[in-house]
Formats: structure tokens, C-alpha cells, sequence
């Protein structure tokens, strides 16, 4: 099973989802639906949604409601990246320009309130309080991992474990919310419920130490971003916090300086320190180990080909790093 049949497994699913979040995307002010559908359209692996087509069918969901849980799902990740890409000042997402960057911060804001209102609207149709329980419960912790990540920003001192914390609330919590509903609205049992929330958790953070090491080592046209841009931002990420812990005194204190004062003044020797320490393969580990605690708490499901596909995204999630 490559990749790509990941998708394949649930294609008319996934289909069928992308229809109807264009379809609810709709609205009579002109300026929401164009930087709606171009933040939704720009190229996006629809991950999230991805979850929620898997979780529900390997516990043989065979009702259409799932392919609205996917939407509302993306529409919540797309709101929180409108208004991430505000915040961080950003001007390329995926390899095209922002939202904010060519519509401004206001529209940009407004468009990611309009997508959460339009995602609530969809998950009371659901008609399932289980299900927003999650979900409200979820959007909370991203809010608070986002304010997290804001308030360490410049900060050199971040530990590991507090590190983690930011990650799992700004980035796994969704993950977690796709896979966790995902199971819900399948009626899993009380075993398999708690292994799909943790199989989205694990796949979440694992997806993010990823990302940590393409900062440092991917290139801008794969990543729809460019090298660095962490460090610029002023981001203390698990490659700096290993390299500090582990370098020498010179090279702790010019990434301490570095963090602090943001740009990219310091990029060139930040990578040959962060590359020289071991700290990309010490993420990649950690990467890997909680991929294996993703693909570990699928022994709760029974044998089916979206099982065998949501190990191998578990697999896929650090396999990014060549």
C-alpha cells in the first residue's frame, strides 16, 4: 500500500467531502467566499478530514454522515490557520501567498470566525452531543496552545516537556478531535474509542516533531515555506532545545540570542550547530517513537483495509524526512 492508496481507500468519501465543503463555503458577502475557497483550495492534504473518512469506515460506519464531520473538521483546521498565519505575520502558506497577505489581517480574521461559526453550524446538524463535546472541548485547547505558542515566542528557556505541551494543544488536538469523533459517530466501544483518540494524538505530535526537522533541513518547494522560518519567528522548537542542552557554551548562548532576537541574521550557523549536536535525529526519534504509539493503538480495531491505511499514514508521517 503506498501512500497515495491511503486516499484510494476512501476516494469517493473523500470526494464527496471536498463537494460539500465547497457547497457550505457559500455566502452572500463575495469577499467570505473568495478567501474562504482560496485558504480551502490551496493545496492542502486534507489530513484532518482524512481521519474522520478512516476512523468511522474501520469501525464499519456505512451511514453519509461522516463526509459532514470531515467538513466540519476542515473548516475548524482552516479557521485556525487564517488567523495562525495573522498572528505569526506570515505571507507564504503551502507555496502561495496567505490570505492575510493578500486580502489583509481584518478580512482575514473575519473569514476564519466566519468558518468556525459555519463548522458549528454543520456539527449541531449532526445532532450528536458527544460529538460536540469533543469538538467544542478541542477548538478551547487549540485557542489555548495558540496563546501558548505566543507567550514563549523570543523565549529560549522553553523545556522539552513544556514544548510538548504547546504542540499537543496547537497541533495534536485536532488530530486527536478527527479521530476521536471520527470513532464516535461509528459507536465504537469504550476500547476503541480511546485507542482512536490516542491513535490522532500520537499522529498529531509525530506529525509535528516532523515539521520541527523540515525547518531546519527541508526546502521551500516542498514545504510551502522556507528554511528557517521558525527560528525567524522567534519559535523555540525541539531542535534548538536539544541543541542548547547539548552544544557547547558558545553555541548555547548564540541560540539563546537568536530566539531571542528572531530574524534570520544567525540562520547559517543555527543549522550547522542544530545539524552538528544530533538534534534532528533526536526529534526524528522522538517523531518516531510516537508514530509506533499511533500504530500501536490500532490493535483495538478489527483487520480491514482503512485500518491497514491509517498504519501506514503512521508510517507516512516520518517518512517525509529523506
Amino acid at each position: 500500500m503506498t501512500a497515495q492508496r491511503i486516499y484510494d481507500t476512501v476516494a469517493d468519501d473523500f470526494s464527496r467531502v471536498n463537494d460539500l465543503i465547497i457547497k457550505r463555503l457559500s455566502s452572500d458577502v463575495p469577499l467570505v467566499e473568495k478567501i474562504a475557497q482560496y485558504i480551502i483550495k490551496s493545496g492542502g492534504k486534507r489530513l484532518r478530514p482524512l481521519l474522520v473518512l478512516l476512523s468511522s469506515r474501520a469501525l464499519g460506519h456505512d451511514r453519509d454522515d461522516h463526509l459532514k464531520l470531515a467538513a466540519v473538521i476542515e473548516f475548524l483546521h482552516t479557521a485556525t490557520l487564517l488567523h495562525d498565519d495573522v498572528v505569526d505575520t506570515s505571507d507564504m502558506r503551502r507555496g502561495r501567498s496567505t490570505a492575510n497577505a493578500r486580502w489583509g489581517n481584518a478580512p482575514s480574521v473575519l473569514v476564519g470566525d466566519f468558518l468556525y461559526a459555519r463548522a458549528f453550524q454543520m456539527m449541531v446538524e449532526l445532532q450528536n452531543l458527544r460529538i460536540m463535546d469533543v469538538l467544542s472541548h478541542a477548538t478551547a485547547v487549540i485557542a489555548e496552545g495558540e496563546v501558548m505558542q505566543l507567550m514563549n515566542v523570543k523565549n529560549p528557556d522553553l523545556s522539552e516537556a513544556q514544548y510538548m505541551e504547546v504542540i499537543h494543544n496547537k497541533t495534536a488536538m485536532l488530530f486527536e478531535a478527527a479521530s476521536h469523533t471520527g470513532a464516535l459517530l461509528a459507536d465504537a466501544d469504550d476500547d476503541q474509542e480511546t485507542a482512536l483518540r490516542d491513535y490522532g494524538k500520537h499522529l498529531g505530535l509525530a506529525f509535528q516533531l516532523v515539521d520541527d526537522v523540515l525547518d531546519y533541513r527541508g526546502d521551500a518547494g516542498a514545504m510551502g515555506k522556507n528554511v528557517g522560518d521558525d527560528l525567524a519567528e522567534g519559535k523555540t522548537t525541539l531542535p534548538l532545545i536539544y541543541a542548547m542542552q547539548n552544544g557547547v557554551e558558545d553555541e548555547r548562548q548564540l541560540i539563546r540570542q537568536a530566539i531571542r532576537k528572531g530574524g534570520l541574521d544567525d540562520l547559517p550557523a543555527i543549522l550547522q550547530i542544530v545539524d552538528s549536536s544530533g538534534a534532528l535525529e533526536y526529534t526524528m526519534s522522538k517523531a518516531r517513537e510516537q508514530a509506533a504509539l499511533a500504530a500501536g493503538c490500532l490493535t483495538a480495531l478489527p483487520e480491514s483495509d482503512h485500518k491497514e491505511a491509517l498504519a501506514l499514514l503512521a508510517d507516512v508521517a516520518v517518512a517525509r524526512v529523506s
